[in-house]
């Protein structure tokens, strides 16, 4: 992880940083938000800590609408109260979405309705709710007034062999999801808690915890009628998705990877400001298009994927365990995302390239 460059280096990292933006100069922008870059501190122990708890057997796999996915959504609830965060769901961190169980192929399958009403028209025994869990920091600079950005992860994964798509091992029937995603959810209450150790931020930070990615973007599609912020008024979206495990094409242990590299000018922004993140090293899996990140691009928000998904064996198998994360390399990527989010808090807004938004 490359330490911030002395002071002596700031302005020519700003005009770097400008530049690769798009952005009319060093006068256009004050120089605290770059100042604000410092090394993160977050540990690997509380690294550690979070991804156990959140992918232990008590969490059943946390398959959307299940009582392991609301113990995981408590958790993390949890999480963003210690931090600080100011809550920016119904009431509350829960950001609540009606759901309705379906039977397709044999297994029984959450679905998202449209509205609470219409629960209505479901069978009592076939309702079901699921939860996002949302924590807001408010921005703090009067020019940035209303402009906000997206830092967020889905939390659930297969959940168990009876209930879920969890192929069963002999020994072991349920899908922990440490890497797919606790991973990128441990990201993101470390890099709310970077956050809340510094300066607060210009923008406005949403972090956002979604359930349903699994079963079909489900928490997202719901975020994306119910945001917390205007969507028209949030500039950027940086998901995190699979940093358990090193990826050699990206350089290995503690380098990551950005989905759509060059589809906006966030990674030239990245890429001034010396982090270690590259180009996706697998376009041909189009992991741009396979995480929550494409439903917000679509929306016109700059939206990329962080991650170090390596193509491993164990990816939505039984075998997707916290002793397989290589918590060192995982600490450090949670260290540059967090630089990369107080960038786009603190810093020019990321615009798409041309052609760039899918």
């Amino acid at each position: 992880m490359p330490h911030l460059p002395p002071r002596t280096r700031i302005l020519p990292l700003l005009a770097l940083v400008l530049a690769a933006a798009g952005c009319g100069g060093a006068a256009s922008l004050p120089i605290e938000w770059a100042m604000t870059m410092e090394t993160p501190r977050t540990s690997e122990m509380d690294v550690l800590s979070e991804l156990f708890a959140l992918s232990a057997d008590s969490m059943e796999g946390r398959y959307t609408g299940t009582p392991g996915m609301e113990r995981a959504a408590r958790y993390l609830a949890d999480r963003f109260r210690e931090i600080g965060l100011r809550p920016g769901g119904d009431g509350g961190y829960f950001q609540l979405l009606p759901l309705a169980w379906q039977d397709v192929g044999g297994d029984r399958t959450p679905r998202l309705l449209g509205s609470w009403a219409d629960t209505a028209g479901v069978a009592a025994a076939d309702r079901g709710r699921g939860i996002n869990v949302v924590g807001i920091f408010p921005g703090t600079d009067p020019r940035l007034t209303g402009e906000g950005v997206l830092i967020d992860a889905h939390y659930d994964h297969l959940g168990t062999a009876e209930l879920g798509d969890c192929p069963a091992l002999p020994d072991d029937t349920i899908c922990n999801g440490a890497d797919d995603d606790a991973s990128g959810s441990v990201a993101v209450l470390e890099i709310a808690r970077e956050m809340a150790r510094g300066p607060a931020p210009r923008r406005t930070v949403v972090f956002l915890l979604t359930t349903g990615e699994e079963v079909g973007l489900l928490g997202t599609r719901w975020y994306l009628q119910h945001p917390v912020l205007p969507l028209d008024s949030t500039v950027a979206n940086l998901e995190i998705e699979m940093i358990g495990r090193p990826d050699p094409l990206a350089g290995g242990s503690g380098k990551a990877w950005l989905t759509g590299y060059e589809r906006s000018t966030m990674g030239q922004m990245l890429a001034a400001a010396a982090l270690p993140i590259v180009r996706d090293p697998r376009p041909a899996q189009d992991f741009y298009r396979r995480s929550d990140n494409i439903a917000f691009a679509r929306r016109g928000i700059p939206a990329h994927t962080l991650s170090t998904f390596n193509l491993h064996a164990d990816y939505h198998t039984a075998n997707d365990e916290a002793d397989r994360v290589d918590v060192p390399h995982m600490t450090q990527v949670i260290r540059a995302a967090a630089r990369a989010a107080r960038l786009l808090a603190d810093g020019p807004a990321p615009r798409w390239n041309p052609g760039g938004q899918p």
